[in-house]
């Protein structure tokens, strides 16, 4: 990304190459995520088939909040 940058190259040797640690660790947690957020599966089971039947639009959905007061 920064070939031949003398500044890159002191902030790197003074700091560490801090955009690598960042995108390693970035790689870390979205593998941790993924682990995470795959559905529970029983034992044996071939990947894509669920323990549980999920009914439609189960699991985890954003939804929008219109403006103004909030319900309690």
């Amino acid at each position: 990304m920064f070939q031949d940058s003398p500044i890159y190259d002191r902030l790197v040797a003074e700091r560490g190459d801090v955009p690598a640690l960042v995108r390693s660790e970035a790689e870390r947690v979205g593998r941790e995520l993924e682990l995470v957020m795959r559905p529970l599966r029983s034992p044996g089971a071939p990947p894509g088939v669920d323990r549980r039947p999920s009914a439609p639009g189960a699991g985890w959905q954003r939804q929008g909040m219109l403006p103004g007061p909030r319900p309690h």
